[in-house]
């Protein structure tokens, strides 16, 4: 019997979806691990395991008792330094040092870097005591608890000290990150690093929902992310980067080293390179050509239209006005059945 390679992916969501997929259809031998027993990127998996991606114990012997080949935490704020530490202590290959890991999925340790590396960013300060003066509006959230359901957006005064005491107990370190609120031009950066080599792929403009490929500032962009991903340690794999451009200059709103929805497939679409496969390629040390990020243009616009519950759909078009167009009425065709509807 042929050897076929093991790898274990954390979460079986709607964001996992598109990686599981392609995971499978190469041939992999998939074990998936998410809390819900109905995720629906089960179906991809040769093997599911209810386990949450946050119990790392129980991921690292889930990873040791399966024999993995590697570790990948797909979608936007993932486990990432959950997955390297796991690959680090199993001799497993992985794209990211724990520690460079850290600094992505962590961001308090990210803005501390980023603020010694002298990067620019967007307005933001620690708050360790609910009645610290803070300026609003603002975002308040405790820095190690990801997710957006995590944040608070608090508009005026009467709202502050609530929230701050909100994230103040949720946060296990007795800190909350305050930030400022951001409005457009906001520029995604999609990149991939090979070898310390920073390679921008896609450029998208951040409107309300939705993004829209090409932005006519992917140059500005592109140059601050690949400073961002450099103070980071970034050397491979990707990473998706905001950008906020100001008047007086762009400033990094985040950066995480993992693929969101959306992202792989607009890549895709609009370009030609498979960013799943060389996400893969990355969590299972497999050597990637610089060939393979050669852009080949299949699209003239493209619109990744984001959904409520974390999905997203895509369409191209000969103009990004009409690509958004089409994103937006499909996404009018889709309805969400209510959870646990009674009638009464």
């Amino acid at each position: 019997m042929a050897w076929v390679e093991r790898l274990l992916v954390l979460g079986a969501g709607p964001a996992q979806l598109g990686l599981l997929a392609v995971a499978r259809a190469r041939g992999l031998f998939v074990i998936a691990a998410d809390r819900d027993p109905l995720a629906p990127g089960f179906a991809y998996a040769d093997r599911r395991a209810i386990v949450a991606v946050d119990d790392e114990p129980a991921l690292e012997r889930l990873a040791e008792a399966e024999h993995v080949d590697g570790v990948i935490s797909p979608g936007p704020e993932a486990p990432v330094g959950a997955a390297a530490r796991v690959a680090a202590r199993l001799g497993l290959a992985h794209p990211l040092l724990p520690e460079t890991a850290v600094l992505s999925s962590s961001k308090l340790r990210q803005r501390e870097r980023l603020a010694a590396a002298n990067v620019p960013q967007t307005g933001w300060q620690f708050v360790s005591e609910p009645d610290e003066v803070v300026r609003v509006p603002c975002l308040v959230r405790p820095p190690d608890r990801p997710g957006k359901g995590s944040r608070s957006l608090v508009r005026s005064s009467r709202e502050l000290r609530a929230a701050l005491k909100s994230a103040l107990r949720a946060s296990r370190l007795g800190l909350c990150l305050v930030e400022e609120v951001v409005e457009q031009p906001i520029v995604t950066v999609t990149a991939f690093s090979r070898e310390g080599v920073f390679c921008p792929l896609a450029a998208t403009d951040r409107v309300e929902e939705s993004e829209l490929w090409e932005s006519e500032r992917a140059a500005l962009a592109a140059e601050l992310a690949g400073t961002a991903a450099e103070a980071l340690g970034i050397r491979e794999g990707p990473s998706v980067t905001r950008v906020r451009l100001d008047p007086d200059g762009a400033k990094v709103l985040d950066l995480n080293a993992s693929i969101g929805p959306g992202e792989a497939e607009l890549c895709r679409a609009a370009i030609g390179i498979d960013l799943y496969s060389l996400a893969l390629a990355g969590a299972l040390g497999e050597p990637v050509s610089e060939r393979r990020l050669r852009p080949r243009r299949r699209a003239k616009a493209a619109c990744v239209r984001f959904l409520p519950d974390g999905e997203a759909v895509l369409a191209t078009a000969e103009t990004r006005e009409e690509a958004h167009r089409r994103a937006n009425r499909a996404a009018e065709c889709i309805r969400f059945p209510a959870a646990d509807a009674q009638v009464v």
